[in-house]
């Protein structure tokens, strides 16, 4: 039986298949843009965990998150809470969402923008730097590892940030392997849709030092952020818990939690 990422990635790859546009002309356009917001750098903060606040109508295991959302006036309360960045899915079929509103959503902050949706080729990173990203999100689990060493590399040269997910090991080592800079740990299976707290810090003892560690999905509230900080990671990626709060701002604020030294950190394992 098909799951729900076999449905969407079989969607993503028929429209790529029949996509004809001329894509050297694409990167040549892409890669003559001003400078993309800096990603990456946004999620590195010496004493705060950094949060990438979700702009998230709808999924395939929830319909109906917050259909009527307002990108931009949820991106300006991000920001005002102290996100770091902003994620905003642009897949129409499945999630709800669109490039109108990444766009919106940047244009109405200064936040770096990552665009969160099922890339599977060239045109897809081409896409979203010409409709205003800053980053882009690559799947290990979409993608051969000959797919995402390329499309890793093709991000770099358009100028976007590459947020590479895994959800286990063998993808935390193909993403390293692909010259990942930034590396999420998804702890929802993309088959089922279920949810591991677990995943994120089992999966982060696998990752190098100097990576920029994210952590996705499963982030409740301040408990999750304090413990996932705890384990090493620099950022959470959260979307429901934010588009259904009735005060956006706020809960951007109270996930906030202050990361550890590395001593600290040692002295808790030692414990």
């Amino acid at each position: 039986m098909a799951t729900y990422l076999d449905r969407i990635l079989a969607s993503h790859r028929a429209a790529a298949e029949a996509d004809r546009r001329d894509w050297d002309s694409l990167q040549r356009e892409a890669a003559s843009l001003a400078p993309a917001r800096r990603f990456a750098e946004a999620l590195v903060r010496p004493n705060r965990l950094a949060v990438i606040a979700e702009v998230k109508r709808r999924s395939p295991s929830k319909p109906a998150l917050a259909l009527d959302l307002n990108p931009a006036t949820l991106a300006v309360a991000y920001e005002e809470g102290g996100a770091a960045a902003l994620s905003v899915l642009t897949d129409s079929e499945f999630f709800g969402g669109s490039p109108d509103d990444l766009r919106s959503a940047r244009e109405a902050s200064s936040l770096p923008v990552l665009r969160k949706d099922f890339t599977v080729c060239r045109g897809d990173v081409l896409d979203a730097r010409l409709m205003g990203a800053d980053a882009v999100l690559l799947i290990a689990a979409a993608l051969r590892e000959d797919e995402l060493c390329e499309l890793v590399a093709l991000s770099a040269t358009v100028g976007l940030d590459a947020l590479v997910e895994v959800h286990d090991e063998t993808e935390a080592e193909a993403a390293v392997s692909a010259g990942a800079q930034i590396i999420g740990v998804n702890q929802r299976d993309l088959h089922s849709f279920e949810v591991d707290t677990a995943r994120a810090v089992r999966v982060a003892a696998s990752l190098p030092p100097g990576c920029v560690r994210v952590a996705e999905s499963g982030i409740a509230g301040a408990d999750d952020a304090r413990r996932l900080a705890d384990a090493g990671f620099d950022a959470v990626l959260v979307g429901e818990t934010l588009v259904t709060s009735p005060d956006p701002r706020a809960a951007v604020a109270s996930l906030r939690a202050r990361k550890l030294s590395v001593s600290q950190r040692d002295a808790t394992v030692g414990a």
